[in-house]
């Protein structure tokens, strides 16, 4: 590969890092801007609860379709398609008036945003040969992360200056610009089949054990994925008083760490491989440091300041997006290029779906009063049963060849 081609590979990572990191702003700013909007829509707890919910249920039913989307039509159509919706639809949010505005704008900017993950994964899979692709996939996660820090530290300060409309259509308008940039780009993929589309057949991925296996895995961690991302704004604003001006800063230091989490995820698994452990071995390793260090979360509860919880439950989102970053490894370890896009969109299907317990659950504490330590202990916990679940379904990790050639078959 030239050197110009190999730095193009790496303009793809950041124009996928910017895509996710819009995703997260988009969903992020209704959790920012949950005290103001409260107030002005005369909003509950439930109600909120219940925007969650249906963004939830939207995303995790659009991923039965998107991922199969993007390995039919191809990754560069699909994923400027998806970006495109789901800027309109963030930017539909600052027009809305009442909770049945915002529940619609929220399904519909769910069902747009669950083309990111199945795109982002298979991108790495599509420009990126075996031993690159896990650092490919840790940048692209950080992304998340690096737009949950910039939300905090930006949107609160925004709405007040100029009011919560221009949050949405501030995020909206930079997702239009991605669009443009993204279809005015030319790069050599390594995987050529993965590029084109490719009619796929779900039975044969649906009764592998590496498909259960990865989607157990997004069950028990995006359950807590989620949970942050709808409620952590709400902790910190019911433990520690926070204002609306000042509420996002703890939560952007929190996030902050979640990026270093998701760039070790990267590095880490690699490193271990170039010293010439086996991929089963550093991907268990790996995975299993990152469950231990979710365990301390409920600790949070305890602590007096601020910042002393950001750190801790900073922590525990570094061990998530580190986590998180290696079950997307295993699916692009175990899955041909060309059916990873479906892969991931089942396993993320699951993922949200049951993420609306969790939702739902906290809601029910608070209005029983038993505020968050249920759902901390919850979290502390999923990981060691997440990695469980893999090493059962696979025992032993062998990573396909980059060509697909392993035996599923995807054809109608």
């Amino acid at each position: 590969m030239t050197e110009s081609a190999n730095r193009a590979r790496w303009v793809i990572v950041a124009m996928v890092f910017l895509a996710i990191m819009l995703n997260y702003v988009d969903r992020q700013i209704l959790a920012l801007l949950k005290p103001t909007l409260e107030a002005e829509f005369r909003w509950s707890d439930q109600d909120y609860a219940n925007m969650g919910t249906a963004f939830q249920i939207a995303t995790a039913f659009a991923f039965l379709g998107t991922g199969w989307f993007i390995d039919r039509v191809g990754l560069r159509r699909g994923f400027g398609i998806g970006v495109g919706v789901w800027s309109l639809a963030g930017m539909a949010h600052a027009f809305a008036v009442s909770v049945a505005g915002f529940l619609g704008a929220r399904v519909v900017l769910g069902v747009a945003e669950s083309i990111g993950t199945p795109a982002a994964v298979k991108t790495a899979a599509t420009y990126f040969n075996h031993r690159d692709r896990q650092i490919a996939l840790g940048i692209g996660n950080t992304a998340p992360n690096v737009g949950a820090v910039l939300t905090p530290a930006l949107i609160p300060p925004l709405a007040v200056a100029f009011g919560w409309q221009a949050a949405f259509l501030l995020a909206g308008g930079l997702g239009l610009v991605w669009v443009a940039v993204w279809f005015a780009l030319r790069v050599t993929p390594v995987a050529l089949d993965a590029m084109e589309a490719a009619p796929i057949r779900w039975g044969d991925i649906l009764r592998r054990r590496t498909t259960l296996a990865i989607a157990i895995a997004k069950v028990l961690s995006d359950q807590v994925w989620f949970f942050m991302l709808l409620w952590l704004p709400d902790l910190f604003h019911r433990l520690f008083g926070l204002p609306q001006g000042t509420l996002g800063w703890p939560i952007a230091l929190t996030y902050g760490l979640a990026a270093c989490g998701a760039l070790t995820g990267g590095w880490l698994p690699t490193r271990l491989m170039a010293r010439g452990w086996s991929v089963n071995r550093a991907r268990k390793t790996t995975m299993l440091i990152y469950a231990l260090l979710v365990t301390p979360v409920p600790l949070v509860l305890s602590v007096e300041s601020p910042w002393a919880a950001a750190l801790l439950l900073g922590l525990g989102l570094f061990a998530h997006q580190g986590f998180s970053t290696n079950v997307f490894g295993v699916a692009t370890d175990v899955t041909p290029a060309r059916a990873v896009g479906s892969t991931i969109g089942i396993a993320a299907f699951c993922g949200n779906l049951c993420s609306i317990g969790m939702i739902q659950f906290q809601a029910w504490a608070l209005g029983h009063g038993l505020g968050y330590t249920p759902a901390l202990v919850i979290c502390a916990t999923s990981y060691l049963l997440a990695l469980l679940a893999v090493h059962l379904l696979i025992p032993r990790i062998v990573a396909v060849e980059s060509d697909g050639s392993a035996p599923l078959v995807v054809a109608h």
